[in-house]
């Protein structure tokens, strides 16, 4: 007996999709592999995405589309995305979105200059999309975004 409700509980937790209420997001990144590869799976799960190739390209997106979070590569052309979050949170427009990088990088010092320039998370690439995307599903589910862009 105490096998078989182990067995319904497990099979009811794997039938049970998480799920994110759609979201704008802007994902940020040079390598057009991450874009294609993110980019389809979020809109496969029916969020809107917009994406940049560089960091200047993604703060002239964020003000144009104003995303519900943006996901940063630290290494690009242009303008790196430490610098471009340090843009986004001293522009009013722009300081309430929530910025998870999202980068190769595995220096200490430049993970900690991220979340001192307003990162709110930082994940190691390569990422497996199911851990970003419950992330972000528990990230917004915490209520930890009191505060829409304008």
């Amino acid at each position: 007996m105490k096998h078989e409700i182990t067995e319904i509980i497990w099979n009811m937790e794997i039938s049970h999709e998480r799920k994110l209420k759609r979201k704008k997001i802007l994902l940020i990144d040079d390598e057009p592999d991450i874009l294609e590869f993110l980019s389809y799976n979020f809109r496969k799960k029916g969020h809107e995405v917009f994406t940049a190739d560089d960091g200047l390209v993604g703060l002239s997106s964020a003000i144009e589309n104003k995303p519900d979070i943006i996901i940063l590569d630290i290494l690009m052309p242009q303008m790196n995305g430490i610098v471009m979050c340090r843009h986004l949170k001293n522009d009013d427009r722009l300081k309430n979105i929530p910025v998870v990088f999202l980068s190769a990088v595995q220096d200490d010092y430049r993970v900690l200059s991220s979340m001192d320039a307003g990162g709110e998370h930082y994940i190691s690439k390569p990422v497996r999309f199911d851990y970003l995307y419950n992330y972000l599903i528990d990230f917004f589910r915490n209520g930890e975004i009191e505060v829409k862009a304008e």
